[in-house]
């Protein structure tokens, strides 16, 4: 439903809360009460135990044998282990395909779970995991945080916080992909039995939309995972379990073999279209650093959900064609909020280093959110001077050619000297690894692009303060 005054009706009054929808999942959505129940009810589970590799054995087989090398051959089955019972396999997605799983055995289960069966057929290729992901526990979901709107006394702040209404993720679009993240878990897990899959950007960061895809990342060990051989060979399995044994479920599965690849997929059943990486895991950590951000301060969801609207409408919002990353606008938008002459936010890893240190277990990265505090900031700016600041700031303001955008150090910083920075028109730091998120903008036409926007849409904005001379209100919430 679109809001009142967008259609022409009287606006509503934002007396209103708003609640943190990220850590609450209403049960009643869905029939399959069992796997959404599983999902919530560890929170008084101990999570700070980690594993140890072992030697997996299958019946009197011998045990599996691991290899320093980063490539070693899987062990071809024996003639009487082949027509071992499949009983032991947990099949949730009823596919009429049987093509048989692909084991691999070097992740360890742990022994209650693990398989009795050997692997079903020759593996040529198998990534070396030296180390154990720390053992299966979902990450438990928290007590929502109640977090109230700004007020909004003038139309364009009025705007802004309408557009953020009828475009914010509900719960019922997480659930969705929570939903599908815990089955396609268990799928992948008949591959890789320790792997663990989670749910990351902007679906759980606290600034996705109601049109936002699902990003999913795979981790198959802690440490770094070779994305040319590894990644694509976990991928490869990953996509051919999809084609071979969930095509009722899942649609269009693609392998892209970019330098960072993923299977781009769509669900069926929630229709939402998903892209899965393996062992990205600073995307896990920054989505945990951005969702304490996002609730920080009540004025940071509704303003960078606006600017990423507007961004994604004037084509500057897109990596894959040379411009910015929503990755990279929200960094933006947080660098400019630190940096007001009365910051609106801090360097929460500055604050709070041992709650954001990389050194963290995947397992707990959900806690550092909660230890943090709502931040008060003196600066009592509206959204609508908010917007136009952020405009201005980088088009006029903002040197581009010295300058690197850092949320970790709460200010601008010189450039580094690093092959990566040179020649590249837009820099970006990333909290956790330092690499340039931004470093798509790679042509100087795209660059020269983005500014122009900046400057065109502030003049506008100044001169009009209504939202529609720069995003056409009626056409960003049919998006959603």
């Amino acid at each position: 439903m679109f809001p009142n005054s967008i259609l022409g009706r009287p606006p509503f009054t934002p007396n209103h809360q708003q609640h943190n929808n990220f850590f609450t999942l209403s049960p009643s959505l869905y029939s399959r009460q069992q796997l959404i129940d599983a999902q919530f009810n560890f929170q008084n589970t101990d999570l700070s135990r980690a594993v140890s590799l072992q030697q997996l054995t299958y019946g009197n087989v011998s045990p599996v044998q691991t290899s320093t090398s980063p490539l070693f051959r899987g062990r071809k089955r024996l003639n009487d282990e082949k027509n071992l019972p499949l009983d032991g396999k947990r099949q949730r997605f009823h596919s009429p395909h049987q093509e048989p799983t692909i084991v691999n055995h070097i992740v360890p289960l742990s022994g209650e779970r693990r398989y009795s069966m050997p692997p079903l057929f020759h593996t040529h290729y198998v990534p070396d995991i030296v180390r154990g992901v720390p053992p299966f526990r979902e990450i438990p979901f928290l007590e929502p945080r109640e977090i109230t709107l700004p007020e909004a006394k003038d139309k364009l702040s009025q705007q802004i916080l309408e557009l953020f209404e009828a475009c914010q993720q509900q719960v019922s679009d997480l659930k969705k992909k929570e939903l599908c993240r815990t089955e396609l878990q268990r799928e992948i897990q008949l591959i890789f039995p320790q792997s663990r899959l989670f749910l990351v950007g902007s679906s759980l960061n606290g600034f996705g939309t109601r049109s936002s895809d699902g990003d999913l990342c795979l981790v198959v060990k802690e440490e770094p995972v070779n994305q040319k051989t590894e990644a694509r060979h976990i991928l490869t399995l990953v996509h051919k379990h999809f084609c071979t044994r969930l095509s009722g479920y899942i649609e269009r599965p693609q392998l892209i073999r970019a330098k960072v690849p993923i299977v781009k997929f769509r669900d069926k059943v929630s229709c939402v279209e998903f892209d899965l990486n393996v062992n990205n895991i600073v995307g896990i950590r920054n989505t945990f650093l951005l969702r304490t951000y996002a609730y920080l301060e009540n004025r940071v969801r509704p303003l960078v959900l606006v600017i990423k609207k507007w961004a994604s409408h004037h084509e500057i919002n897109d990596a894959s064609r040379g411009t910015l990353s929503s990755y990279s606008l929200v960094l933006m938008v947080l660098h400019y909020l630190q940096t007001l002459p009365e910051p609106i936010l801090p360097s929460i890893q500055k604050i709070y280093p041992e709650s954001f240190s990389p050194a963290i277990q995947l397992h707990l990265v959900h806690q550092a959110p909660c230890n943090v505090p709502p931040y008060l900031s003196k600066n009592e700016s509206n959204l609508g001077d908010l917007l136009l600041g952020f405009l201005k700031y980088y088009a006029t303001e903002f040197d581009w050619n010295s300058q690197m955008i850092s949320v970790r150090e709460a200010k601008a910083i010189p450039r580094p000297d690093g092959i990566e920075w040179r020649n590249k028109y837009i820099c970006v730091e990333e909290p956790f690894d330092g690499t340039n998120t931004a470093r798509a903008v790679h042509e100087k036409q795209k660059f020269d692009m983005i500014k122009d926007q900046f400057l065109k849409s502030w003049h506008r904005l100044k001169n009009k303060r209504d939202l529609n001379s720069i995003l056409p209100l009626r056409t960003a919430v049919l998006k959603r």
